[in-house]
């Protein structure tokens, strides 16, 4: 058994469960001011009030699992990317104060001071999620060691911003649909508004990406000759999108979420796939200071106690969020316990 490659295939296991769970969550945080009122502001929260931490713990176990697996890659993307990351992590942590202090304060002053750091904490995390995975597409600078050579500045491109722009109208149009699923009357109708205009919104900037990639990234698609099968995830994906509207125009919204999270994982999938055999691309001699799977992994005994650790503790994991799921599942009922 190739460890490496097992290890590169549960990274992005671990990435898509992230970006599609956490990715509603974020959804819901980028519509939260299109709420009329504070008790629709209630309504939207409380959507995702029992499970928006334990999404969270899918990039906990994304970053844990890299540091682990591969740690010249973790180093050199955590000191490179350290300014992104630390506004990410702010962002993260004024996303979870507004949510856990935003029912506890009776001052209107503070829920709406609560109310636009929800949202802003929710969209600048998910716009700078999609630069990295642009960055991550382009390649870095990388010097001889293998090391970061560039700064914050060198992340930003008109290629990597349309890709945070299409991560941010992805995950308003998955919000927007998992919020279908939760919400009833006026506000399920406006609701359904923000989906088709988020998959719009999202059909237009996954067009941009889509074509910049193929004219100004010719190597994203040099896997797909040595291995034909990935034309099938391409076709899946393109499955997955024109389901969503189907789902909508046909009101069944289990329908549209289930192929807003088949598209998300596709996406990650491709990314993999354009990516590998490389962790870290470098955008200086790709062929001779990229990180790989191999030149950049922990030793291999490393990798099997992992594997053996992950073989165990993923199914409680898959169970437990199941479990979670099925508990709260149904219409949003606001109650003295709420947001």
């Amino acid at each position: 058994m190739d460890l490496n490659l097992l290890w590169f295939i549960l990274l992005g296991v671990f990435l898509a469960g992230y970006a599609i769970l956490d990715g509603f969550d974020l959804g819901v945080g980028i519509l939260h001011l299109t709420a009329r009122g504070d008790t629709e502001r209630r309504v939207m929260i409380n959507a995702i009030g029992p499970i928006w931490d334990g999404n969270e713990v899918w990039l906990v176990t994304f970053g844990g699992a890299m540091f682990a697996a591969f740690p010249e890659a973790y180093a050199t993307v955590f000191s490179g990317f350290y300014v992104a990351f630390m506004m990410v992590l702010f962002a993260l942590i004024f996303r979870a104060v507004s949510i856990e202090f935003r029912g506890k304060s009776h001052s209107k002053t503070w829920r709406r001071v609560f109310d636009v750091a929800f949202f802003g904490s929710s969209l600048l995390a998910t716009l700078l999620f999609g630069v990295a995975v642009g960055a991550a597409m382009a390649g870095v600078p990388l010097d001889g060691r293998g090391l970061y050579a560039g700064g914050f500045l060198d992340l930003i491109s008109v290629y990597t911003l349309i890709v945070g722009l299409l991560a941010v109208a992805l995950f308003a149009m998955h919000g927007a649909i998992y919020l279908l699923l939760k919400t009833e009357g006026d506000l399920r109708e406006r609701v359904y508004r923000h989906a088709w205009t988020g998959f719009g919104f999202f059909l237009v900037t996954y067009l941009m990406v889509t074509i910049l990639t193929l004219v100004t990234i010719p190597r994203a698609t040099s896997n797909f000759e040595e291995h034909p099968w990935a034309w099938l995830v391409v076709f899946a994906n393109v499955l997955a999108i024109a389901n969503i509207p189907r789902g909508l125009f046909l009101h069944r919204p289990a329908q549209a979420f289930a192929s807003s999270c088949g598209s998300i994982a596709a996406f990650v999938l491709l990314l993999g796939i354009a990516l590998f055999p490389n962790v870290v691309t470098s955008s200086i001699a790709p062929d001779e200071r990229s990180l790989t799977i191999y030149n950049a992994a922990s030793s291999p005994q490393t990798l099997w106690n992992m594997a053996i650790v992950a073989a165990i503790g993923s199914p409680l994991v898959v169970t437990y969020t199941g479990i979670v799921y099925w508990t709260f599942r149904g219409a949003v009922r606001l109650d003295s316990h709420s947001y």
